[in-house]
This record gives C-alpha cells, structure tokens and sequence, in this order.
C-alpha cells in the first residue's frame, strides 16, 4: 500500500477553517478515538515491521527507514498501558512531526478528519495519570469523545533509566 501524504493537499483547508477551529486527523485504538492536529501529520503508512532497538520501552517498537530518515515507531496501545498491538496488515503508522523531529505511532485505523472548534476541548478528568499525562485535552465531536494527544509527551521516556 503506497503511503498517503496529507501535506500538500491540506494547506489551504486549515487557512480557510479559521482561526478558532482546529483540524484533525482521528485514529482509533480498540473503541477508543483519539487525535492529533493534522498540521503535525506527514504521512499514513501501512504497518510493514519495524528493526526493534536494544534497551528501549515496551511502547517503543523500533524504527524504519522513511526515504533515507530514521523514524522511531511508538506503539500508541502500550503507551497507554493496555499492552503491545499485536499488529495485522490493517494496522496504520501516523508519521508525525514533534518539534524538529519525525516519529510514527502506530494505531488500528485512521477514521476521520475533524474540524473543532477550540472553545469546545475541555480539560482531561483527573482519575487516570497516563491519560491525564499523554492527553492535552478531550473533545466531543458527533457524539463520540475524542482524545487529544500530546505528542511531547507521548514520545518522552522512550529509552529505559539504568
């Protein structure tokens, strides 16, 4: 399956949704939905593996080799605690951007495009620490609740201490 890239086309629909709308891309893990803004996005790539680094976290499945960049591949599933993806051909990598760096989460699927208005994200409920960690904030979007990732967050402590 050849990756689909979102840059180039999607420039002017995030100009034109204004400045108090946020777009983005929506992906699901288990009967959970969850997002990040579609301008950190770069790509959607099917699973194809990933070479497994030594000393690393659960959550960390390796990296690959994406046009001559190394990408570290993050398994969002036991990011959150609930244990490794045991990954099928359906499953999807988000290549994204955290600051100057390229990093893909891997997820079960990619749902949606989602224009929100920022007035609308409230505040992640105290009660689970990897959530209120891993979250920026939560969304209602068509009746489903819908996760905002922190990607900072999300790709900190990848390396194991010791």
């Amino acid at each position: 399956m050849e990756a689909l890239s979102l840059r180039d086309d999607m420039g002017d629909k995030t100009a034109i949704a204004g400045a108090n709308t946020l777009q983005l891309i929506a992906f699901s893990i288990g009967e959970q939905t969850y997002g990040v803004e579609i301008t950190t996005v770069r790509e959607i790539r099917a699973w194809n593996g990933a070479t497994p680094l030594p000393n690393t976290r659960e959550f960390v499945r390796g990296v690959i080799n994406l046009r001559g960049t190394i990408v570290p591949i993050f398994d969002l599933r036991a990011r959150f605690g609930d244990g490794q993806t045991s990954p099928t051909k359906n499953h999807v990598v988000v290549v994204m951007s955290v600051g100057d760096k390229w990093v893909g989460i891997l997820v079960d699927a990619v749902s949606d495009i989602l224009t929100v208005n920022r007035d609308d994200i409230h505040n992640v409920p105290e009660g689970n620490a990897i959530d209120t960690e891993l979250l920026n904030g939560i969304v209602t979007h068509d009746s489903r609740m819908v996760g905002l990732i922190d990607l900072h967050a999300v790709v900190t402590g990848a390396k194991m201490d010791g």
